[in-house]
């Protein structure tokens, strides 16, 4: 569809080829298609045909809108990397300075990027066009959830968010939700929406708690992660001061003086200052916290589906989906 997109608009004018080639090189450019994934499963798991183009269609849907939400994320982060390239904004931005136009350079860059991810987020919706009204229902209240979980997000950084409960909703709505609990949802109720009834409470725990796994993960990555798996440089979410349960928990349990050192989160520290906070995390017990309840939640989330009203074959794809997402380092 992009590709057939691009044409069209390119022969109208060939400047609109730079925001396609924007998109097609962040969703081409690695990525793990975890949404994409559920969705299929869910979709096989409640009956639907393996081969079926609507599977296809609803799972390049929510890889896109995960696009989306990159490209906005990127420029609201301020971040400079994204699957280890230099992040769309920052290239539109590059563009604008080489080519000496008239304006702010970052001004251009971000503006760019948005628009491209707004594009994303278009082709998105085009692409479920015409699904059942459940199934739909997930759509909508999914990209809702994104938008507010982003929000809460870019507040918890800017107030420095250290409070475990708020935390923890923040990490549910800005990404758990919306990587394993919707995309799941949506796939079942295109394959059966007479069935809302008796799959969609067994979904949501299976993917809620595998969706918070999945958020601690990340966090645990984005502050100690091999730079050259994670595609982001090391620490960086300590650097942006993300308000993760990690960090709450440190806070929580930190001594004065490690107290002292956390008050680094959120600024521009060196890396023997990330590695300094990165110490007081181990210290103060919050990894070690942390990765308990990685595994708690992946229990629960294996428990749940084991006793769901699917197939055999999406079971067991979905329990191997769980362990990836608890152990992965990237």
């Amino acid at each position: 569809m992009l590709g057939a997109e691009q044409v069209r608009w390119a022969a109208l004018n060939d400047d609109l080829n730079a925001p396609f080639d924007g998109l097609r090189n962040l969703i081409g450019h690695g990525g793990k298609r975890l949404r994409p994934g559920f969705l299929y499963w869910g979709f096989v798991g409640a009956g639907g045909d393996p081969a079926s183009r609507v599977a296809i269609d609803a799972g390049a849907a929510v890889e896109l809108l995960h696009a989306f939400a990159l490209f906005h994320d990127d420029v609201m982060d301020g971040s400079s990397t994204r699957r280890g390239a230099r992040t769309t904004h920052l290239l539109f931005a590059d563009q604008h300075e080489r080519d000496g136009w008239v304006g702010e350079s970052r001004r251009f860059g971000e503006g760019v990027a948005i628009l491209v991810g707004d594009l994303a987020f278009v082709y998105a919706d085009m692409l479920v066009d015409g699904a059942p009204p459940e199934a739909m229902a997930i759509w909508h209240e999914l990209r809702i959830e994104l938008n507010v979980g982003q929000y809460l997000d870019i507040v918890g950084t800017a107030s420095s968010e250290r409070r475990l409960d708020r935390s923890e909703q923040i990490s549910r709505f800005k990404s758990a939700k919306y990587t394993v609990e919707r995309p799941l949802q949506m796939g079942a109720l295109l394959a059966a929406p007479q069935r809302s009834a008796e799959l969609m409470p067994v979904l949501s725990r299976y993917g809620v708690a595998l969706g918070d796994a999945f958020q601690l993960r990340d966090d645990v990555l984005g502050a100690f992660g091999d730079e050259r798996l994670t595609g982001k440089p090391v620490g960086d979410d300590l650097i942006e001061g993300k308000p993760t349960p990690m960090l709450a928990l440190a806070t929580a349990n930190a001594t004065p003086a490690q107290q002292a050192v956390l008050c680094g989160v959120g600024t521009t520290v060196g890396p023997s200052g990330v590695a300094d906070i990165q110490q007081v995390l181990i210290d103060t017990g919050a990894v070690r916290m942390v990765e308990a309840r990685i595994s708690a939640l992946t229990s629960e989330a294996i428990d749940a589906i084991t006793s769901a009203p699917i197939c055999t074959e999406a079971c067991e794809a979905l329990t191997d989906l769980a362990i990836y997402l608890a152990s992965r380092d990237s």
